[in-house]
């Protein structure tokens, strides 16, 4: 049972930063990629940032130049660095794992928020 568990969420001013890590138990093989999505009341979930086994990554542009996704294969994490956080930034966020272009699993949701 492969399980992901978000933490680093809260509240935060604009212009501010969190960090947001995702902690992925139960694999035996390496994942291909971790990836942050979102949420945001009455929004679609979209795909904020990836990065694939071998480094590379992909941002949404509303986040390019302000997030950046990282991992560490050694404890099964991902992280999501998040600086000059907007109000528009508010909403749930998302852990995944990824092979083959489709989800394997999600997190809980972790809740951002951005006052202004």
């Amino acid at each position: 049972q492969v399980q992901l568990v978000e933490s680093g969420g809260g509240l935060v001013q604009a212009g501010g930063s969190l960090r947001l890590s995702c902690a992925i138990s139960g694999i035996i093989d390496s994942i291909n990629v971790m990836a942050w999505h979102r949420q945001a009341p009455g929004k679609e979930r979209e795909l904020v940032a990836a990065i694939s086994s071998g480094g590379h990554t992909h941002y949404t542009d509303s986040v390019k130049g302000r997030f950046t996704i990282s991992r560490d294969n050694a404890v099964n994490t991902t992280y999501l660095q998040m600086d000059n956080l907007k109000p528009e930034d508010t909403a749930v966020y998302f852990c995944a794992t990824m092979e083959g272009g489709i989800i394997d699993s999600w997190g809980q949701g972790i809740q951002v928020t951005v006052s202004s």
